[in-house]
């Protein structure tokens, strides 16, 4: 079916950009009319647009969604919900309120789809790059439910409880990336800059030089004579490591490793183990079946390796074993969580138990994180004293024995 490109006015005098099929130009414009658009331009395919269109169209493209604009968006979609409005009118004020010209026009296209008649749910499931699985799967629990406002503000608190999970790590991860730049990059500038300065004066001098200006010239005529080579070879390496991070293997054994890592490990391993749980626990207050809460976090869980696990439990629970027994042949889930799951499953809790888990490890992240910036402190400081100073014994050493040579 052919493509048409249109841009029209909506209803409150915005203008609207977007595509659409239809069989003929006729049939594209009742469609805008039936969607309440009056068309102002309407033409077969992309490049009718226009070049300034089409400009426009990439950079509202390029535009991002941050978290903050999705709790911000999802918590005025609540608050209209609660008060009664409409769903057409909830994504009409939506998209006129909206600073993001991304989201701007998401609205436009929902707004769109639902008067075509399609649900809610399926109006979130056209933008999946924006709204995640879970949100989606939320959405669909709490339409079918007839409880969208009270499943849109646990959703909320899971966009929240994300965000403060990924700043967490993201503020770990921060001064040891900091540090080791700032080493590479000294580095970089004491043997490409400092020491060819002094390799002609203690040419020219004939003293036996100490172990490290010999380590550092040595550094120098290899950086000199394959630096290129190098820096050509990890950039094919990275490139190479890119890709096979993009297979299913490579991802799953990437994942692997940063559950195992020495200090990062435990970092990571509490905040799945936070995710898990508090995902787990909202869903199943939504009403969503445990099947489909292992499926929605198999997608969520930012781990391949624990996903891999829920497909393995969810293939036992289809068997007919209850949910602790399968927990407890994985591994790495805590003994913490899979004693709580068990304690939940026979008391029938199951909710607040995992509740709990998440509060705890909530704060077992923060608690690592601070640990992690006490650890690695001192060794990245020595590392930097110990590049720097490296540099200055290689410089300095034969200079202080030119020196006594001169008197």
């Amino acid at each position: 079916m052919p493509t048409f490109s249109y841009q029209a006015q909506s209803e409150t005098g915005q203008t609207v950009r977007g595509t659409l099929e239809a069989e003929t130009i006729d049939q594209a414009q009742r469609k805008l009319l039936a969607l309440g658009y009056i068309p102002v331009s309407l033409a077969q395919g992309n490049a009718e647009m226009g070049f300034s269109g089409w400009i426009e169209e990439k950079m509202v493209d390029m535009t991002s969604i941050t978290d903050k604009d999705l709790i911000l968006f999802t918590k005025q979609f609540r608050t209209m919900l609660q008060a009664g409005l409409s769903i057409l009118e909830i994504l009409r004020i939506l998209e006129e309120q909206t600073e993001n010209k991304k989201l701007k026009r998401i609205c436009s296209e929902m707004n769109a789809a639902i008067k075509q008649g399609r649900t809610l749910y399926e109006a979130f499931s056209a933008h999946p790059k924006i709204f995640s699985n879970l949100y989606r799967n939320m959405v669909r629990a709490g339409e079918e439910s007839g409880t969208l406002p009270e499943v849109l503000h646990r959703l909320i608190y899971l966009i929240e409880h994300e965000r403060k999970v990924k700043s967490d790590i993201k503020s770990a991860l921060q001064y040891p990336i900091t540090v080791v730049v700032v080493l590479a990059l000294a580095f970089y500038v004491l043997l490409t800059f400092v020491i060819p300065k002094f390799v002609g004066i203690f040419a020219k001098v004939k003293i036996e030089l100490p172990w490290p200006t010999v380590v550092a010239i040595g550094l120098y005529d290899f950086f000199a004579a394959y630096g290129y080579y190098l820096l050509a070879g990890v950039i094919v390496g990275l490139f190479a490591f890119s890709k096979f991070l993009k297979t299913e293997r490579g991802r799953l054994m990437w994942d692997r490793f940063w559950l195992r890592a020495p200090i990062f490990g435990p970092l990571f391993t509490k905040a799945a183990m936070a995710r898990f749980a508090a995902i787990f626990a909202i869903l199943q207050a939504s009403g969503v079946s445990v099947l489909s809460i292992l499926d929605i976090l198999g997608g969520t869980i930012g781990n391949s390796a624990i996903a891999l696990e829920f497909a393995q439990i969810k293939a036992q629970l289809k068997e007919g074993r209850g949910l602790s027994p399968p927990f407890r042949q994985t591994k790495h889930f805590t003994p913490m969580v899979i004693n709580m799951v068990s304690v939940g499953e026979e008391s029938g809790n199951l909710e607040e138990m995992l509740q709990a888990v998440a509060n705890h490890y909530d704060d077992e992240v923060e608690y690592a994180v601070a640990s992690l910036s006490a650890a690695l402190n001192p060794i990245l400081i020595l590392g930097l004293a110990g590049v720097v100073g490296f540099f200055a014994l290689a410089i300095y050493m034969p200079m202080w024995d030119m020196t006594k040579m001169l008197k």
